[in-house]
């Protein structure tokens, strides 16, 4: 599967140099080097752990495939129609788990890292979660049941992702009735943003079907805002990563009550238990803040740039052999690259000091 996104690369490359060529002949420009190189610095950390845990990746819904799946319909989720049918089915467990995501904070603290940039764009799209096949594979065991063998579900499962890709851009408006079924980037925009009538809307990954049968559907009536209520206000990809896990440690560890340490774990998004709140109080939310968006000088800019592209560079020499390594290899070679994207952030922030 490494191999296969790897193989997307040039194309993926050239969507977003033509977005960006767009945006600027419209005045609407929506790329910023720093934001960008965290954005994708987030997705090839993402790529790294997925390396690493081919078990929750793939493994576990083998394992259930093939002792619990109905084999004996394996040919037809080969065919054009069973592989339609596989991908309304996993759409329908991704909604859920995406739901999850937004409204069980420990889900989110893993899916916050796609919403934590400023910025809509397709490298907004490539942003993706480390942690989230932690958490994510019992979404997906019913299709390992009904009998999808996980080729089938490994396609599907790129196809809905790289489907997804297009719907995170501001250059593309509304388009009629497609947007009453479709995820498009209108109803995705809504699913971005942090207007408090857009909050925890348009779920589904190809289909908004999912969000009119089951209540989170929402148009896009409004400019929208983007990041996350609590920014995380660093290019550091491990800080971002870790952000929302650590307060929500934080809050277990002070709460009082034995019952509050699990449910700050359990409840949405923002929930605290009282006596937390109360000593250790968070700033209101502004809808109107400030971007992040710390000065640096042309420099340190280059320098970065370089070190992304030769930290892109290692990532996609070692996802392209990475099938052949035992694992104490992947992993040495994971936090070797990983330092180096955490030195791409540091140098993304290293001349915050002159911002005024």
């Amino acid at each position: 599967m490494e191999q296969a996104v790897i193989w997307t690369i040039p194309f993926l490359a050239l969507a977003v140099v033509l977005e960006m060529v767009v945006s600027k002949m419209r005045g609407r420009n929506t790329y910023r080097i720093n934001d960008t190189l965290a954005s994708l610095s987030q997705g090839l950390i993402s790529q790294l752990v997925a390396a690493c845990t081919p078990l929750l990746q793939i493994g576990i819904y083998t394992l259930v495939f093939k002792a619990l799946g109905h084999r004996a319909h394996a040919p037809y989720w080969r065919t054009w129609q069973g592989i339609a049918v596989a991908v309304v089915m996993f759409d329908f467990c991704e909604y859920w788990l995406h739901r999850a995501g937004h409204e069980i904070a420990v889900f989110w603290a893993a899916h916050v890292v796609h919403h934590q940039s400023e910025e809509l764009n397709l490298c907004t799209a490539l942003r993706q979660e480390s942690f989230n096949p932690v958490l994510g594979w019992p979404f997906y065991l019913p299709l390992a049941v009904a009998g999808v063998p996980p080729v089938t579900f490994g396609f599907v499962l790129l196809g809905v992702q790289y489907y997804q890709i297009w719907a995170h851009t501001e250059q593309i408006g509304k388009l009629g009735w497609l947007d009453g079924i479709l995820t498009t980037p209108s109803n995705h925009r809504v699913h971005h943003a942090v207007n408090d009538r857009y909050l925890d809307r348009n779920y589904g990954g190809v289909f908004v079907l999912w969000d009119r049968m089951f209540g989170t559907y929402m148009p896009e009536t409004e400019p929208c805002v983007f990041g996350t209520r609590s920014p995380v206000r660093s290019f550091n990809p491990l800080r971002a990563m870790v952000q929302v896990y650590a307060q929500l440690w934080r809050d277990a560890w002070h709460t009082r009550r034995r019952g509050d340490k699990l449910r700050v774990f359990l409840k949405p998004p923002g929930w605290r238990p009282d006596d937390v709140a109360l000593r250790f109080p968070q700033p209101p939310f502004d809808l109107h803040r400030e971007t992040y968006d710390p000065r640096s000088n042309r420099t340190t800019r280059v320098m970065a740039v370089v070190l992304f592209l030769a930290s892109a560079a290692g990532c996609g020499v070692f996802l392209w052999n990475a099938d052949g390594m035992g694992m104490v290899r992947r992993l040495l070679w994971t936090a070797l690259l990983v330092a180096c994207l955490y030195g791409v952030g540091w140098l993304l922030e290293k001349d915050a000091s002159l911002q005024v």
